[in-house]
């Protein structure tokens, strides 16, 4: 089974990238979709491309990674004590899993028109997979966990919020 090891990590990372390929791009449509409420026809698109972006990309992805993911960790175990890396990027992966739950409940509060998110909302929570991907690739590529890196992506990030929700509220008061 071990010569199967790198086809099996490269269908990880190409699954992975597709997962995150909709977490970057749905929360981005969500706000086109907030902002462009009154707009019924330009809604009603939007609505078919947040189901099929979810639906047909998405979730099969996440699957995909999820399995190709706990084969890898079966087929190499000893990796889980090289440090304490593998387990942060476990627990970042929950949180994606997380976020990708959320998504779909924020998907289908849109369809049925009871979203009461606003755009700004939607711009910040579109900045969380990014960060999520930086600690994932960071912690597998360096094989370290680095509370000083960890540290200043949290404030960095915190700084790009609180922009995105001064941005919004200047517009607002304009």
């Amino acid at each position: 089974m071990i010569e199967y090891y790198t086809w099996i990590i490269t269908f990880h990372i190409i699954s992975f990238t597709s997962w995150m390929a909709m977490l970057f791009y749905l929360p981005r449509l969500y706000v086109y979709h907030i902002e462009n409420i009154t707009k019924k026809e330009y809604t009603n698109i939007v609505k078919i491309q947040e189901y099929k972006i979810y639906k047909y990309i998405g979730l099969p992805a996440m699957i995909a990674t999820l399995i190709s993911g706990i084969v890898l960790l079966y087929m190499n175990h000893t990796i889980i004590y090289d440090g304490f890396y593998m387990i942060a990027k476990i627990v970042v992966v929950i949180l994606l899993v997380i976020y990708t739950f959320s998504l779909e409940y924020y998907r289908k509060q849109l369809l049925n028109n009871i979203c009461k998110r606003s755009g700004a909302f939607f711009r910040a929570y579109n900045e969380l997979p990014t960060l999520l991907f930086i600690f994932i690739v960071s912690f597998i590529i360096i094989k370290k966990v680095s509370i000083i890196f960890i540290t200043i992506l949290l404030i960095l990030y915190i700084f790009i919020i609180y922009k995105i929700f001064k941005s919004s509220k200047n517009k607002t008061n304009n």
